[in-house]
């Protein structure tokens, strides 16, 4: 079998970057948190995408916070909780190894909403 030359992700990394998503999600309802900056802010997070690495040993889990100002704080209590994640991805998932948790902070929606800006202030100079 002749391997693909694209950096596209699998269709097992796929299945299991989506698997682990929903068991994060769940396990943010649940609140079930030891740190208390997630016990108080824990609600507040999303999760928006999960990537993981081809060989399924880390998945960097990818967030943005409702409300929360200091996200720094927040991803430092994230990846301090990972490891109790993990043991929930463990029993929850029949993979092999269980992936070590990454959290990082997803920009998109940020850059995102400074591009339409920019572009609504276009449409406005435009029509002076």
């Amino acid at each position: 079998m002749k391997k693909s030359t694209t950096n596209q992700p699998s269709q097992r990394m796929l299945r299991v970057a989506e698997q682990i998503k929903e068991i994060l999600a769940e396990y943010f309802l649940k609140g079930h948190f030891h740190s208390a900056e997630l016990i108080t802010n824990g609600a507040l997070v999303s999760i928006t995408e999960v990537k993981i690495s081809p060989d399924l040993k880390h998945a960097t889990a990818f967030v943005i916070a409702h409300g929360h100002n200091n996200m720094k704080v927040l991803l430092a209590a994230l990846n301090e909780e990972s490891f109790a994640m993990q043991k929930d991805l463990s029993r929850q998932t029949h993979l092999k190894f269980t992936p070590k948790l990454q959290f990082r902070e997803d920009e998109v929606f940020d850059k995102a909403m400074k591009l339409d800006s920019i572009i609504n202030n276009l449409k406005y100079s435009d029509q002076e």
